[in-house]
């Protein structure tokens, strides 16, 4: 199967090479398509973008990965946020569509209401649009403090995320139409990982923004760990307890609601209005 692999972190992201990695080890052909830059926190948007009628789209090297004639994976370096980058892949931008999406490893969590804000979930959320699943991976880098958003590359455990994705990969293939995995994992040796867990999303991201300074010209502002307490079953409190979080997801949708509509259309007013 064609999988699109994507992120929200950019092309040069070694926990992209390793989600790319997992998917080629699994039998699959991954199509690797990023982001030319970092994007994180843009959600599902599909802009804005320099020319509104033209993608820049470029061939690049996937390092860690052989391609089908031996050589290095060639994947796409592309001048557009993920959920856009999901889109021209079903569109066939790079190549026959996708059959799944994969978005990751991100650097960092994506949980509880965290989730409203990742390009990562946004890639596989677009996917789902199309009627393809996905499944987003993201390591818990910046919730542990181990080593932080500016660590070296060397210093998160890809591996971990990569195995757990690895191992979650074959069921989603299996799975109905529109499946949208969150995965998460602790950024800890394989090792130590404590197993994985179903969870419900928490309360609270993860991480929040905080406003360090502010002048006349602007605000200064930084990512902390969110040091909430969390239920015990959600995502946040499970990867702080060495486990694997997994969640399964839905674009928004609308639901029943018992709203006061006759008594909009009277204050409205107008009373020859067409039915």
């Amino acid at each position: 199967m064609r999988v699109l692999v994507t992120n929200d972190d950019g092309i040069s992201s070694p926990g992209l090479h390793a989600l790319a990695a997992t998917v080629a080890d699994a039998g699959h052909e991954p199509v690797v398509a990023a982001p030319s830059t970092d994007w994180s926190g843009a959600s599902a948007c599909l802009g804005p973008l320099d020319d509104p009628d033209r993608v820049s789209v470029r061939r690049v090297e996937v390092p860690g990965v052989a391609g089908p004639t031996g050589g290095p994976l060639i994947g796409y370096s592309v001048g557009a946020p993920p959920a856009l980058i999901s889109m021209l892949a079903d569109l066939g931008g790079f190549g026959p569509p996708p059959g799944l999406v994969v978005a990751g490893i991100n650097r960092g969590p994506n949980t509880g209401r965290s989730t409203l804000f990742s390009g990562t979930i946004g890639a596989v959320l677009a996917g789902e649009r199309f009627g393809l699943s996905g499944m987003a991976v993201s390591a818990d880098v910046t919730v542990t403090g181990e080593t932080g958003a500016t660590g070296a590359p060397g210093d998160v455990h890809w591996e971990t995320a990569a195995r757990v994705a690895r191992v979650v990969l074959p069921w989603l293939v299996d799975a109905p139409a529109r499946t949208v995995l969150n995965v998460n994992t602790p950024d800890i040796p394989l090792a130590d990982l404590r197993g994985v867990r179903f969870a419900e999303l928490a309360p609270v991201g993860g991480v929040r923004t905080v406003i360090t300074g502010r002048d006349s010209t602007g605000l200064d502002l930084d990512l902390v760990a969110n040091e909430e307490l969390m239920p015990d079953d959600s995502d946040t409190a499970l990867i702080r307890s060495g486990w694997a979080a997994v969640t399964p997801i839905t674009p928004a949708s609308a639901f029943g609601l018992d709203l006061p509509l006759a008594e909009w259309e009277r204050d409205i007013g107008g009373e020859d209005r067409p039915r």
